[in-house]
């Protein structure tokens, strides 16, 4: 019995950890968005001749941003489907 208990208590840390990893990811990549997008905004209000070198470097930022967002998910979901932690009480 005393498995079974530390198996549920390793499923249940994991849960509470891709929950924070998912949740923190997806905030913290929504900020840094909504971060950059006001800066280009505002640095192709000041100076719109150089709106399209900006654009082209925001998108490639954003695309940064957003990758790390989902490495992060991809990292969750292995944690989520295939435990390592877990399958010492297999």
């Amino acid at each position: 019995m005393e498995k079974l208990q530390l198996l549920a208590m390793v499923q249940a840390y994991t849960s509470i950890g891709i929950g924070l990893m998912v949740g923190l990811g997806a905030a913290g990549a929504c900020i840094g968005i909504g971060i950059m997008s006001s800066r280009f905004l505002e640095a192709a209000a000041r100076q719109p001749e150089l709106t399209n070198s900006l654009q082209a470097r925001v998108f490639l930022l954003l695309g940064l941003i957003d990758a790390s967002f989902i490495i992060g998910l991809g990292i969750a979901m292995f944690f989520a489907f295939a435990n390592p932690l877990a399958t010492a009480f297999r």
